[in-house]
């Protein structure tokens, strides 16, 4: 319950209609943040919780750590550029990052279904340990359960992860201030997209690949640089980018606004897109960033950014605002503005 949290006005009857789970709860947009802030919220308090960031951090003597625990379930476990393996680790080492720690050591749980075939097991433990070994981290701990055929899907795994923080300046969702600029590290949808069209066997005019990455060096560039300038860092995952922004606004109660022409799409992405009717700000990704930084610090941020192989094509996306609080405006190519809602409905569950 980490990065999918966030405030919520209103009251638990929200969810009133109907009263079950759907897989939209699942997708990152404004279902499941709601879930959470009146269920899970409501029952699980803590101040930790209530910050909203990818990670907790908590003092140890004179010491501060960061902790953060996520599951995967991703339909299928293997797709272009990746599979569970790899994204299980990548994904739990970048909630690390995202709260400014230097990850060191993971635990992975394993929930097997029946009939599971052994090689496709070996292949996916293969892939997390070369993940790990990439990302400078150890897998130290773990369980593992086995279901009755068709209770899994094949495997689930849930991870946690601890990190050391090696900066006492504060930062995360509740930490954006007006004049602050928002950067992003790549071009975002590719996750999504490829699992996608693993999923229905769909081929689109490019490969799209998931861009699945740990982003342990380059935040680790980024707070060396320019220290306590960053104020926030989010790996945009379930909900993409959308998600991430009004989450950020609300939170910290600003305005964001972006420039849809500086955001980066690759051409495949983009095309893909508008066959099937997405939105690449929708689209969930696996080893890209969004920072926020004074704007003094701005341009050598992303210098710093672009100077690293994950994020040559970083770019200077928008800025924080005092204006409507809660709200992420986007100037649209055309050059008017318009409102960049929460993700809703099902969008794409089941994607990590």
């Amino acid at each position: 319950m980490n990065k999918e949290q966030n405030t919520f006005s209103g009251s638990r009857s929200a969810l009133a209609h109907p009263p079950i789970v759907q897989m939209a709860h699942g997708s990152g947009g404004r279902m499941m943040h709601d879930l959470i802030r009146n269920f899970f919220h409501a029952h699980l308090v803590s101040d930790q919780l209530q910050k909203g960031d990818d990670a907790a951090t908590l003092a140890m003597g004179s010491s501060r750590i960061a902790f953060t625990t996520d599951s995967y379930v991703v339909q299928p476990i293997f797709f272009p550029g990746g599979d569970i393996g790899d994204l299980a680790v990548n994904g739990t080492v970048n909630d690390l990052c995202m709260c400014g720690a230097r990850p060191l050591y993971l635990s992975a749980g394993f929930i097997l279904e029946e009939g599971l075939a052994f090689d496709e097991l070996e292949r996916v433990l293969q892939s997390m340990a070369a993940a790990a070994e990439r990302a400078g981290v150890q897998i130290v701990t773990g369980d593992t359960k086995v279901v009755d055929h068709g209770k899994a899907d094949r495997l689930f795994i849930n991870t946690a992860g601890v990190g050391i923080l090696e900066h006492d300046h504060e930062m995360g969702a509740r930490c954006l201030q007006p004049g602050d600029q928002i950067l992003l590290s790549g071009p975002i949808g590719q996750h999504g997209l490829a699992v996608l069209s693993q999923r229905q066997g769909l081929e689109f005019s490019g490969e799209i690949i998931s861009d699945t990455a740990p982003l342990h060096e380059l935040t680790a560039s980024l707070l060396a640089e320019c220290g306590a300038a960053v104020h926030a860092l989010r790996d945009p995952t379930r909900g993409g980018v959308a998600a991430a922004l009004n989450e950020w606004a609300e939170t910290s109660g600003v305005e964001i606004r972006i420039a849809q022409n500086k955001i980066p799409v690759l051409p495949a992405v983009q095309s893909g897109c508008a066959l099937l009717g997405l939105d690449p700000l929708s689209l969930a990704n696996e080893g890209k960033m969004l920072a926020v930084v004074a704007s003094e610090w701005a341009e050598r941020a992303l210098q710093v950014m672009r100077e690293h192989p994950l994020g040559r094509q970083a770019a200077h996306i928008g800025e924080v605002k005092a204006g409507s609080a809660g709200w992420v405006s986007l100037r649209t190519e055309l050059g008017a503005w318009r409102v960049l809602a929460w993700p809703s409905g099902e969008l794409l569950p089941r994607i990590c």
